[in-house]
């Protein structure tokens, strides 16, 4: 068994940053509600609109317009739910969203091309075919794949046609660049464990000319948008964490250089082997290995006797691996539940990535080995 463990499974969750840290053990240890006018209330006031600050300037956004949330969930939900008051909109989805927005109701799905990128012709059709109020949802980076969507051209189509445009930014946040605006979508949603801040608090940021609707009824905080008190500790480390994400943007291009070496080394040991959505824009820290006959689990239990952390696509359904959606949509189901989706992130190095496919392919081999080995009489 390995001594240590190398974490490469950030699209599940970034390890704690040191100054998220920091401010979450600031925020805890101080006492009052940000809704109270002493002094003590005032003190947790303040740390929430200065975190409001810090979350707004990752997404390129104003800070009026950032709703806090418990996570990226509740955000695609309060999205979905809350764009429009009255009767449920019409709700068309990428085939490959997370399955927050697809298991939040009703959806018709937009295809995807081979390379994983939403096919724009058809997305034009099914707009034209939508006679009432329509959201658009469509993520801004793939959390299996890491393909980039061409979400300013998608939201171009969607606003010609009269409909809003959601954006689950959640992978792409401290990743790639946000700016809202140059995005042209009317909600985007973020969650802070995912760059490096605690699980339980994320934002969904809401353009000024959206009326949205309250999800979470009750009290009148974050702007009668979300009743509830609000996680100040949490929303304290997740403003910390969104400016060390954004103070690092310019360094994620080394993650890219360690990705594709690990890909080209991949497809060298095993001509099999299948790197999903390498024909289009990726994320830099996320490759999706695919290898034939080798199943999801027994890959990821090999590697982790291995001493290598990865996943087996989303880690979202209380740790079961099943086929991936977003592989049968790019048209791959017989590779569905043989992928593994390796990430990395603001502490992985580059030594971190390189044990990482002669372990792969060692699993493989013994694999093969154990398929090959002849049968002894009686067993």
């Amino acid at each position: 068994m390995p001594t240590t463990m190398t974490y490469l499974d950030y699209n599940a969750t970034a390890p704690l940053r040191p100054e998220a840290a920091a401010a979450l053990a600031e925020a805890a240890a101080a006492i009052g509600n940000p809704s109270s006018v002493h002094r003590f209330g005032r003190d947790r006031r303040r740390r929430i609109e200065d975190a409001r600050e810090q979350v707004a300037a990752l997404a390129g956004a104003a800070p009026g317009q950032v709703v806090f949330t418990s996570g990226g969930t509740e955000a695609n939900q309060l999205a979905l739910g809350g764009a429009f008051a009255g009767p449920p909109a019409r709700l068309i989805a990428s085939a490959i969203e997370h399955d927050s927005v697809l298991a939040a109701g009703p959806a018709t799905l937009a295809p995807v091309a081979p390379d994983g990128l939403i096919d724009l012709t058809a997305l034009a059709t099914l707009l034209a075919e939508s006679a009432g109020p329509t959201l658009l949802s469509l993520m801004l980076a793939n959390n299996e794949t890491g393909v980039i969507q061409p979400v300013a051209e998608a939201a171009a189509l969607a606003h010609r046609a009269g409909a809003l445009v959601h954006c689950d930014a959640v992978q792409a946040a401290g990743r790639v660049t946000l700016d809202m605006a140059a995005l042209g979508v009317d909600l985007l949603s973020l969650s802070a464990h995912k760059l490096g801040g605690p699980p339980g608090v994320g934002a969904l940021i809401v353009a000024d000319r959206v009326a949205l609707a309250a999800q979470v009824v009750g009290g009148g905080q974050e702007r009668g948008r979300r009743a509830g008190t609000e996680n100040v500790p949490g929303i304290a480390a997740f403003g910390a964490a969104a400016v060390a994400a954004a103070g690092e943007l310019d360094q994620v291009g080394r993650l890219a250089q360690w990705r594709d070496r690990l890909e080209r080394e991949a497809l060298a040991g095993r001509s099999d082997a299948v790197v999903f959505g390498a024909a289009g824009p990726r994320l830099p820290n996320t490759s999706c290995l695919g290898l034939p006959g080798l199943s999801s689990e027994t890959q990821v239990m090999a590697l982790d006797l291995a001493g290598v952390a990865v996943s087996a696509g989303a880690a979202c359904s209380s740790g079961k691996v099943k086929p991936s959606h977003v592989l049968t949509a790019m048209g791959r189901p017989e590779l569905a539940d043989s992928a593994i989706r390796v990430s990395g992130g603001w502490a992985t190095t580059e030594e971190d990535w390189n044990g990482l496919v002669e372990a792969w392919l060692a699993a493989h081999e013994r694999r093969s080995a154990r398929r090959k080995a002849p049968a002894v009489a009686g067993v």
